[in-house]
């Protein structure tokens, strides 16, 4: 009798225990913050130089992600995916000319993926250089961003803006027709509107 007594007792405290730390596991779950791109205010915008004079100017309407922590603590990681079909160009034209297989290969490859190396929240907050890989056409290699500085505090309910300013060559990506009508430079800059989300 004694004995079953001790394993009820011992049963009971494991289950009171229990009862007691799940809520609080179940806080930790649902407190957990990161930063959703609003894609309705977020956009990238890329130029091309034409004839080595004129620049030919492009953006993409929508860009969606989040910004979430990354593995160390205090670090951060973008994750972004931009539509090809998205974009929008000064004439019809020139919009199906960069959606066709020479450019951006839209059929085959319809989203532009960007993820980043994780950035410590200082960077983020004072400025710098913002590492990752991109992926367009199917092809990924490692681009680097110039970094305004961002306030995005964590608590804060208001929405905050990362601006990046980088650069790529189109021939990395497989971007090779038309090399003596257009630079394989293309600048291409991300203006993300990022909204706090808790999940």
């Amino acid at each position: 009798m004694k004995r079953n007594a001790s394993v009820l007792q011992r049963d009971t405290t494991w289950h009171l225990a229990f009862l007691l730390l799940f809520p609080l596991s179940l806080l930790a779950a649902t407190n957990k913050t990161d930063f959703r791109i609003d894609p309705d205010t977020s956009q990238a915008m890329f130029r091309v130089r034409l004839l080595w004079l004129e620049s030919v100017n492009g953006h993409f309407t929508h860009v969606d992600g989040d910004l979430a922590p990354g593995p160390n603590p205090g670090s951060w990681v973008v994750n972004a995916t931009i539509p090809v079909d998205s974009v929008a160009m000064p004439t019809s034209r020139m919009r199906q000319w960069v959606l066709a297989p020479s450019f951006f290969d839209a059929q085959h490859h319809p989203t532009i993926h960007f993820v980043s190396n994780p950035i410590a929240q200082n960077e983020l907050d004072d400025g710098g250089t913002l590492t990752g890989y991109l992926t367009l056409r199917g092809v990924t290699a490692p681009i680097h961003f110039a970094l305004q500085p961002a306030h995005c505090a964590q608590l804060a309910p208001a929405p905050c803006r990362i601006l990046l300013r980088g650069n790529l060559q189109r021939s990395t990506f497989g971007m090779t027709s038309n090399r003596l009508a257009l630079s394989d430079s293309v600048d291409l800059n991300l203006s993300i509107t990022l909204q706090r989300e808790t999940r």
